[in-house]
């Protein structure tokens, strides 16, 4: 099966080009270069050409303050984009995989989001993210679009990164305690698009729809620093931990409120395809190894 990847670049989009090859696809993966996927001549022009048997959309805008006052950049990457391949795709008869974000929700909620909860989201992220749903769910009847959270890996910009970048700068670091989620690897995102990808490519019949999939257990941010730097010294990235300062979210302004409760329920992922969320602890422990070798 030949798989069109946008966004290959980013974090899940590397993690899918990848393991593609393992799971026996052939991989196209195209970089915001290659492929303006706000462009509809653009989109059209490259999917007729590579004719691919399924679209991923890795591609996103994903800077949540900047997008607060680059608000054109953000909805033309996160709702143009994503409705210009639905529609292509649809011309096509192609089904599209969509990634998306815990950020759709206020985070108000006291327990894990379920895919049918209310959405609410309190920023232009969050707002452009769920256009971009509502442009695909309102075009192309075969599309699935993943909600996911906390995204980390060996590539790019993340949490985890930060972490260990400023482990080597200070002595000591204050990190928020009261905003709750799921670190989610990107390697266990592209993981779950491909075999779903591998289930459409052997079955006709897929549950369309929307989807939530994130890492276990739910931690806060500052738990899951303690995590970090906890293996960064037992790998020998850093001799020392930085000391760790527990701190409300009050007291960490930025320009944009995250959620308190970025908790995403698995159940109907696992219920459909027979996907569990992975053990983010674990594939922590595999970025690490992988920085390491890297160095």
């Amino acid at each position: 099966m030949r798989i069109l990847v946008t966004g290959k670049n980013g974090q899940v989009g590397r993690c899918l080009m990848d393991q593609g090859d393992s799971y026996g696809f052939n991989m196209h993966g195209m970089s915001s270069s290659e492929l303006d996927i706000t462009n509809i001549r653009n989109v059209d022009s490259v999917i007729s050409q590579i004719k691919p048997d399924l679209v991923i959309n890795a591609a996103a805008y994903t800077a949540v303050d900047k997008a607060e006052t680059d608000m054109k950049s953000a909805y033309a990457v996160n709702e143009t984009g994503p409705k210009l391949l639905a529609a292509t795709c649809k011309k096509l008869d192609i089904p599209l995989f969509h990634i998306s974000t815990d950020y759709v929700f206020d985070g108000e909620s006291e327990i894990p989001y379920k895919e049918t909860d209310t959405v609410n989201p309190t920023s232009v992220y969050g707002r452009s993210k769920l256009m971009g749903e509502l442009a695909v769910r309102n075009t192309l009847s075969k599309h699935i679009i993943l909600r996911t959270s906390w995204v980390f890996s060996e590539h790019g910009n993340n949490f985890v990164k930060t972490m260990l970048r400023l482990g080597f700068e200070r002595d000591e670091l204050s990190v928020v305690g009261d905003q709750v989620g799921g670190p989610t690897s990107a390697n266990g995102i592209a993981t779950t698009l491909l075999k779903i990808a591998k289930q459409y490519e052997f079955r006709a019949q897929v549950q369309w729809g929307v989807y939530h999939y994130c890492g276990a257990p739910y931690v806060s941010w500052f738990g899951f620093a303690e995590e970090i730097f906890g293996e960064c010294v037992r790998l020998s990235l850093l001799e020392s931990s930085p000391e760790l300062r527990k701190v409300f979210s009050v007291e960490y302004p930025t320009t944009v409120k995250r959620p308190a409760n970025s908790r995403l329920s698995t159940i109907k992922i696992t219920n459909n395809f027979g996907i569990h969320p992975d053990d983010w602890q674990e594939t922590l422990i595999n970025v690490f190894n992988k920085l390491k070798r890297s160095q």
